[in-house]
């Protein structure tokens, strides 16, 4: 950690309580309120990296606009991310339903998930594609709060959710 982190500045190693709304061609995805902001530790990947470095920098209570591209945001829409799997692989017995969400593991035991596209008498077609992959990103962001993680924090690499005493915009 930074220990000459200027804690009313968003950057590196800070805990950031953020608002945000996540809108796609004008319609809302996603959304943190002030009252329930989203939490995480800057300059780790915990969020996607077109925004986290678009608001390093940014004050307490400071808002912006920011525009994120599929590069910088949940990847470029893969079509090599889309298999054909037998439906022998499922077991007899599983719900399957285009647009569902399953785990798959590979040889390795490497979970992933992926979405149903289709699925036939002898197939299931699966997409690997992040939902959002592909697509240009608008978010508003309101920074509400920075205070410095616990050393626990650091160590497991996330947030904790507990009280802690936060610097807020008053």
């Amino acid at each position: 950690m930074n220990p000459s982190n200027d804690l009313r500045k968003v950057s590196k190693d800070l805990v950031v309580s953020m608002a945000y709304e996540l809108k796609i061609e004008g319609e809302l995805i996603d959304q943190a309120t002030e009252d329930d902001p989203l939490q995480f530790i800057q300059g780790h990947g915990h969020i996607i990296t077109g925004l986290e470095s678009a608001i390093e920098g940014m004050n307490i209570g400071e808002s912006k606009h920011v525009s994120v591209k599929p590069e910088d945001g949940y990847g470029v829409y893969s079509e090599e991310d889309i298999i054909e799997i037998p439906r022998s692989e499922f077991p007899e017995d599983f719900p399957l339903e285009v647009d569902m969400e399953v785990t798959v593991e590979d040889d390795e035991g490497i979970e992933s998930s992926a979405f149903i596209e289709e699925i036939t008498a002898d197939s299931v077609t699966l997409d690997f594609n992040h939902p959002l992959a592909g697509r240009d990103l608008e978010f508003e962001v309101k920074i509400i709060a920075l205070r410095l993680p616990t050393s626990e924090e650091l160590n497991h690499d996330h947030v904790h959710l507990d009280e802690h005493e936060q610097l807020e915009d008053e």
